[in-house]
């Protein structure tokens, strides 16, 4: 066992995300030859993985469902808290069953715990509900009415024999849906989301997020349920069952960087990196906003690849410095309400407490609202909200970009024109109180398809001429990741830096069209 000293080498991770916190974690695990400091930015660790604690209340920032077909992640995850061996307090009040695991925790008393929830997420759309992603039930088409059903039937038959180019986002999902159902179901949530037209967006977006989900997937889907196979395989999109900590992602984050401090990893917080020292393909040391400066031996990096490359400063060469200078983001907002009610009825045979709709996702389709999508907390985990029999506590989810006027609004004014939207919509109606309320803002929320971004592989070609320098997780690689996706691109940089690999092709391959870790089987060890 080595001790720290100037003969360990140092590594520096910048941010303390999921990405971040999963290298840490894993090359002290692996590894007795460094000494590990990670440096966040903020006062908290999991970066948009965070749980925000408001008055008895926790929100979960964009949402995260905990379901990989990575075992390295799923085992991590387990090993950091097990799935639960006896029933929520949801489950007890209402009845409900799951399959427990023998001789797991109680999470009526034991915090450090996974509970199994079952997925539901629905699109709002014509003031009534549709399965997300869009389904084949008798419901589907009786939503639609018979006018719509038959023209979107049309419209996918010919999409399946005249192909566009996939040039596009647009075109990526006419090839899937048909441009009836895109229209209906893509086109203005994707602009809510994005700013702008899925015609201006690379189809990567797709490619990554929602590779392999179409019509034809859909109805192979229900079409093997009804035969029972052990080893069905399932579009991510499509899982019927997740799990989820007890008190939120940022639960498990916060328990990761209790268990790499205690493996003599050192977290400092308030450190954020504006300066990076680089010279002979190496980087030789970061600066922070405080003015300290930390050397290292090995840099992994988290941060958003655009302000790497910026602190890096003139020694960048005019080519990859456009190209981040480019890249953009799309930033995010969460209105946080405490209400007594909602004017949404429970027309489902799914037990909720209080009745109220299942869902922990409604996505917004309506293009007369700002409003992307309302998580309701109550059915990620009962233990999210202090009193989940007798109120609702929800986050509606506003994409935006820092600076704008909806970004620039007061507290008190972005609560106010979510109220408004709501009752606009019939979420709620005139005489619902809101008890409580919070506003959170994220910057860089979403790393963006389109502008410079077609031109990221020679930004990649660059940052690989850094020998000692790994860039993992959604902002250090500007992709769209799932949290396991980034967790992966960890594992991956941390056998290339014990192994002495120096090729980095593995780490940016994750979560690729070319290579899909969600669509592996559960065999895949990476």
């Amino acid at each position: 066992m080595k001790f720290q000293g100037d003969f360990m080498k140092k590594c520096i991770i910048i941010g303390g995300g999921p990405a971040g916190l999963t290298a840490g974690y894993e090359l002290l695990k692996k590894s007795d030859e460094y000494e590990v400091v990670i440096l966040e930015a903020s006062d908290v660790l999991g970066g948009i993985s965070r749980t925000v604690k408001h008055n008895g209340n926790r929100m979960d920032i964009g949402g995260h469902r905990f379901f990989s077909k990575d075992k390295n992640v799923t085992d991590f995850w387990a090993g950091m808290m097990p799935t639960q061996g006896a029933p929520s307090v949801d489950d007890k009040i209402l009845g409900r069953e799951k399959p427990l695991v023998k001789g797991g925790p109680d999470p009526e008393t034991e915090d450090r715990v996974m509970l199994i929830r079952r997925r539901i997420s629905r699109i709002y759309y014509l003031n009534k509900f549709f399965d997300y992603p869009i389904s084949m039930k008798p419901q589907t088409f009786i939503n639609m009415g018979l006018p719509r059903t038959v023209k979107a039937g049309f419209s996918y038959l010919k999409s399946t024999v005249s192909k566009k180019e996939e040039t596009s986002l647009e075109n990526f999902y006419i090839n899937r849906f048909g441009k009836v159902l895109y229209s209906m179901f893509f086109e203005g949530y994707t602009e809510k989301l994005w700013g702008r037209h899925p015609s201006e967006i690379s189809a990567d977006w797709g490619a990554q997020r929602v590779k392999g989900l179409s019509i034809l997937a859909v109805i192979k889907d229900v079409l093997s349920k009804l035969v029972p196979n052990k080893n069905r395989k399932v579009e991510t999109s499509l899982i019927e069952e997740f799990v989820y900590p007890k008190y939120g992602p940022g639960q498990l984050w916060e328990t990761v960087g209790d268990e790499f401090t205690k493996m003599g990893g050192k977290i400092l917080y308030g450190y954020k990196v504006t300066d990076i020292d680089i010279s002979g393909g190496r980087v030789n040391s970061v600066t922070c906003e405080n003015g300290e400066k930390l050397e290292g031996d090995v840099f992994i990096s988290s941060m958003p690849v655009k302000d790497l490359i910026a602190g890096m400063g003139a020694d960048v060469p005019s080519a990859p410095a456009e190209i981040a200078k480019g890249l953009p983001y799309r930033d995010f907002v969460t209105v946080g309400l405490l209400l007594n009610k909602l004017n949404l009825k429970n027309e489902t045979d799914i037990k909720t407490l209080g009745n109220i709709v299942p869902d922990c996702w409604i996505y917004v389709q309506d293009v007369g609202v700002k409003l992307g999508r309302i998580q309701i907390f109550n059915n990620w985990s009962p233990y999210l909200v202090n009193d989940p029999q007798n109120t609702v506590w929800i986050g509606l989810e506003y994409f935006c970009a820092e600076g704008d006027d909806f970004w620039n609004m007061s507290d008190d004014e972005c609560v106010d024109f979510a109220v408004k939207e709501l009752k606009s919509m019939g979420v709620i109606d005139a005489d619902a109180k809101v008890l409580d309320s919070h506003r959170e803002k994220v910057q860089k929320a979403y790393p963006a398809y389109f502008d410079t971004y077609d031109r990221i592989d020679e930004l990649v070609d660059y940052l690989n001429t850094f020998g000692n320098l790994y860039c993992v997780g959604r902002n250090g690689q500007h992709r769209y990741n799932n949290m396991d996706h980034s967790m992966v691109t960890s594992f991956e940089a941390v056998s290339n830096i014990l192994s002495g690999k120096k090729t980095k092709e593995n780490i940016w391959s994750v979560n690729t069209e070319a290579e899909y870790h969600e669509e592996n089987s559960d065999e895949n060890k990476n």
